[in-house]
């Protein structure tokens, strides 16, 4: 059985045998998505169980994309020593046993052990991103390395989409009271309702974490080629770790496509994080499985973009595309800190589609002219991705002292940097080395 290491100068030719290998790790993409967008319901849910203020509810975000900031590089290495399949069944083993430390924490009651378990679970996904994205531009010809590509991204956004509607059917019970009605329950009834709260994610994360290891187990059981990078492998081996980190300090437009993607990661996660929360905010009277339809909605206009963005880029140059979208997600958040109502929520909903291109397009623009030092620089943009933790807490903080509604600027002030970096994306260096982006992180 292959344990799917690469090797160089070792091309794996197209064959109909390496059909369910393919197969196996287009579904990872559908799972990772799941995941993410799991934690969307989760902030709601656990604001009620645990009487979280909004900057406490958005630590799930915080634990959640901590595991990938500490994890990206390690993965990274042991992938390289190790193996692509052996790297993502130890990722689905890590996926897998986070879902399962949900029962513990429910059963303990206890708002850090979830968190615990949420750092567990984004352990296992950066094992499994840093893992399946290269992978499916070798697993097969080369020739048709994008197609493929492509085919396991359309598999994301259906798992962010499947993760909200069981989270919205099977986590959010529809119970909801206001501070006045809570004022007016017993102890003991107060307590029991904490508690079943607490409790409704536990049997969702069990089914989850034990189809995880299951799927872990077959993918384990598969035989997986021989597979390599391909030749500018060794390219990146000839650069030392501690020179290849001074040179890159010195391309300025490198570094600020990772401040670009920090606080684009930032804005995706927060709007998202809160559009539940949001949502009931502009529309009064709003239950949160209503609220979390709208959720959903955004995400699907999240895929619409994708593929009328790609469309688009075959006419309009990624740079200039991706600033005319950061300048309306600018001018959208604006409409929903201070339009409301139902202008405001469309509002929201709307920047999911705009920023559908931002990520791989940041990453593609920012690893211009860096030759030697692409898979290198990648692995810096891949941790930039802890905006994801920070931004939710800055947007947290400032609703609780302001509205949620407001908070929404702190998106808004978000897009504004990635609009400058496209500005400045008009004229990066372009080298002989220059990698256009052959993997296509999916966030």
């Amino acid at each position: 059985m292959s344990d799917g290491r690469a090797h160089p100068h070792q091309h794996q030719a197209a064959q109909p045998k390496w059909a369910i290998p393919i197969a196996l790790i287009v579904s990872l993409f559908f799972l990772w998505g799941v995941a993410n967008n799991l934690n969307d319901v989760l902030i709601a849910q656990f604001r009620k169980a645990f009487d979280l203020q909004d900057w406490q509810s958005g630590l799930v975000q915080s634990a959640f994309y901590l595991g990938y900031f500490f994890c990206a590089m390690p993965a990274a290495l042991f992938a390289r020593r190790y193996g692509y399949k052996a790297a993502i069944v130890l990722g689905l083993a890590l996926y897998g046993i986070g879902a399962l430390l949900f029962y513990p924490a429910a059963e303990l009651r206890a708002y850090s052990a979830f968190l615990g378990a949420l750092f567990v679970i984004a352990s296992g996904l950066a094992f499994l991103e840093t893992s399946a994205n290269p992978l499916m531009t070798v697993l097969g010809d080369p020739a048709g390395a994008e197609r493929r590509l492509n085919l396991a991204q359309a598999f994301n956004p259906l798992g962010s989409v499947a993760g909200v509607l069981v989270g919205r059917q099977f986590i959010l019970s529809g119970v909801e009271y206001t501070p006045e009605q809570l004022a007016t329950l017993s102890p003991d009834a107060l307590a029991r309702f904490r508690d079943t709260e607490a409790m409704a994610a536990q049997s969702s994360y069990l089914v989850l974490g034990v189809l995880v290891l299951l799927w872990a187990v077959v993918v384990f059981a598969v035989r997986f080629p021989t597979l390599t990078d391909g030749p500018e492998e060794e390219t990146d081996e000839a650069v030392p770790a501690e020179g290849g980190f001074r040179r890159l300090l010195r391309h300025r437009h490198f570094l600020f496509g990772v401040v670009a993607q920090f606080f684009y990661v930032g804005a995706q996660v927060g709007v998202w994080s809160f559009l539940i929360r949001y949502s009931q905010h502009a529309l009064p009277g709003t239950g949160e499985k209503t609220a979390a339809a709208y959720l959903t909605l955004s995400l699907v206009a999240f895929m619409a973009g994708r593929f009328a963005g790609t469309a688009l880029m075959g006419r309009v140059p990624a740079e200039r595309l991706m600033g005319v979208f950061a300048a309306i997600n600018v001018v959208l958040c604006l409409v929903g800190a201070f339009g409301g109502g139902w202008l405001g929520l469309g509002a929201m909903i709307a920047t999911s589609f705009f920023m559908s291109i931002m990520f791989p397009t940041i990453f593609a623009l920012s690893l211009r002219g860096l030759g030697p030092l692409t898979k290198l620089g990648s692995s810096w943009l891949v941790m930039a991705i802890i905006g994801g933790a920070a931004i939710p807490v800055v947007m947290g903080r400032v609703s609780d002292m302001t509205s949620i509604a407001v908070a929404m600027v702190v998106p808004g002030v978000c897009f504004a940097v990635v609009g400058a970096f496209s500005l400045a994306g008009r004229t990066a260096p372009v080298g002989e080395g220059d990698e256009r982006l052959k993997v296509v992180a999916t966030h």
